[in-house]
């Protein structure tokens, strides 16, 4: 015995949309204001929110960026509630491209960390998370690494605070190379789903 379907075509297509909508960004703190929702990497959306004060992420996990075209400062969501810039650790209501992780499944995290640039110098090799570089290695910086396998996101400043960088597969000859200024890592951690 085959069982129909018998909610009418509109209400379905309400249920698909809501299905497929994975990241909301809002003007306000709170959820409130216009918003914008994103089911996949957007390399630019400032024409749709001239700031950004608040974010829900309803699956999946992602770095926002500053910046378009991926630019600029960059934070890691996962799923969850973000009232306020600052839950995000944000340095200001700017937001303007995100791009969706895709993890690979049974990769093995693993990252050698080096104290010189061009992997030069002493190295450390890590496969689980570090609130403080200093405290474990004895470096006040990291100056290249390679990313063996997984997903990492590496801060400025001990205990996850401060500013990020994500850092997928690859090698990061010097700190530019994932997106800082200057070479300041004094925590890091795995990112998993």
């Amino acid at each position: 015995m085959a069982i129909q379907n018998t909610a009418p075509a509109e209400q379905c297509f309400r249920v698909e949309t809501l299905l497929l909508k994975q990241i909301v960004f809002y003007e306000d703190k709170n959820y409130q204001g216009r918003r914008y929702e994103c089911d996949s990497d957007c390399s630019d959306f400032h024409s749709y929110l001239s700031r950004c004060n608040s974010a829900r992420v309803e699956s999946g996990t992602w770095v926002i960026y500053e910046r378009p075209n991926y630019m600029g400062y960059q934070y890691v969501l996962t799923r969850g509630e973000y009232p306020d810039f600052q839950s995000w650790n944000g340095l200001n209501d700017r937001v303007n491209s995100c791009k969706m992780i895709h993890f690979a499944s049974g990769d093995p995290y693993k990252i050698q960390l080096y104290v010189k640039g061009d992997f030069g110098g002493q190295v450390f090799e890590a496969t689980e998370d570090c609130p403080s570089v200093l405290e474990k290695f004895h470096w006040r910086e990291v100056h290249s690494c390679r990313v063996l396998g997984g997903w990492w996101v590496f801060y400025e400043h001990p205990h996850f605070k401060g500013r990020q960088y994500l850092l997928e597969r690859g090698e990061y000859r010097k700190p530019v190379d994932w997106g800082a200024i200057c070479p300041t890592v004094q925590s890091f951690r795995k990112l998993t789903e």
